[in-house]
């Protein structure tokens, strides 16, 4: 565990609530950070959704744009990945902005989509995003989940996006992401009629990667972080590129499309520095140039 050297911007939440969690930090070369449970003063729900959606993004950001960070792992506080939004407090008065620490009328009004890219639909870094999901990931918190690139998940796990049944849309992108990522069936009934799927259910239908006991999700996904960390960050980040990037394409155009990144990475002191040190038995040293 490392403690960082200087504190990131993100913060617990101005608006205190026993269920509200929100933080990062620096483990090895990965940062952690929790996302917001939805159990919110119904009075104050849009102000959290704001500031939680400039404290996501920002972190993200600021994550993606420090070169020691070489993966980047969401999970979430108490035992729950994400409910998504509160519906009692949808129905009700929603109220001002309240006491938050961000003026974030005047951040959204700048920038409309930021609510979106926290919910990874307009924005995903360019660093691997792992997902550490235990007991709940509903609606947004589904969403959520099909913008990472690797998914681990508690036994116990639950997986819906429901929003259907409330007559209200997904706008987070399940719609089309979900049936590009599980049979389409499956994804019809999950999206037209709410259907939840256990963490069994979703390792089965390719939706997760892993399923382990009750805890150990977040351990699981440091492993996995560890484990990129130790890789060269200009392959990784360029072969993650590739995999996003040429989904819908051909595989003629794909194949074209990759071989800007891979002479690219090529062509990096890093991809001398790897072969060297195989050659003399010892662990490369990557300097990300």
């Amino acid at each position: 565990m490392i403690t960082l050297e200087k504190p990131y911007s993100v913060r617990k939440s101005g608006i205190e609530n026993e269920g509200i969690s929100f933080g990062i930090k620096k483990d090895g070369l990965a940062h952690i950070f929790n996302v917001l449970r939805n159990q919110l003063y119904s009075n104050k729900i849009l102000a959290v959704i704001r500031e939680y959606s400039c404290n996501a993004y920002d972190a993200m950001v600021e994550a993606d744009a420090d070169d020691d960070v070489r993966a980047i792992i969401l999970t979430g506080a108490d035992g729950n990945f994400s409910s998504g939004a509160d519906l009692k407090a949808m129905a009700g008065d929603a109220g001002p902005d309240a006491d938050t620490e961000i003026d974030t009328v005047a951040r959204l009004a700048e920038d409309p989509n930021l609510m979106w890219k926290c919910l990874l639909r307009d924005y995903q870094p360019k660093k691997p995003l792992i997902a550490a999901v235990e007991g709940i990931a509903f609606a947004g918190g589904t969403e959520l989940l099909q913008g990472t690139d690797i998914r681990v998940a508690g036994k116990g796990a639950r997986f819906a996006v429901s929003e259907v049944k409330r007559s209200l849309y997904p706008m987070a992108g399940s719609a089309v992401r979900l049936r590009r990522q599980i049979p389409y069936t499956i994804a019809a009934e999950v999206l037209l009629a709410g259907r939840e799927l256990t963490a069994d259910e979703a390792l089965q239908y390719g939706l997760i990667g892993h399923v382990v006991p009750d805890g150990q999700a977040l351990t699981k996904a440091k492993e996995i972080a560890a484990q990129i960390a130790d890789n060269g960050p200009i392959a990784v980040e360029a072969v993650l590129r590739t995999l996003r990037e040429t989904e819908g394409m051909t595989e003629r155009e794909a194949l074209d499309h990759e071989f800007t990144y891979g002479w690219q990475v090529f062509q990096s002191e890093d991809a001398k520095e790897g072969p060297k040190a195989f050659a003399e038995k010892r662990k490369p040293v990557f300097k990300r140039r």
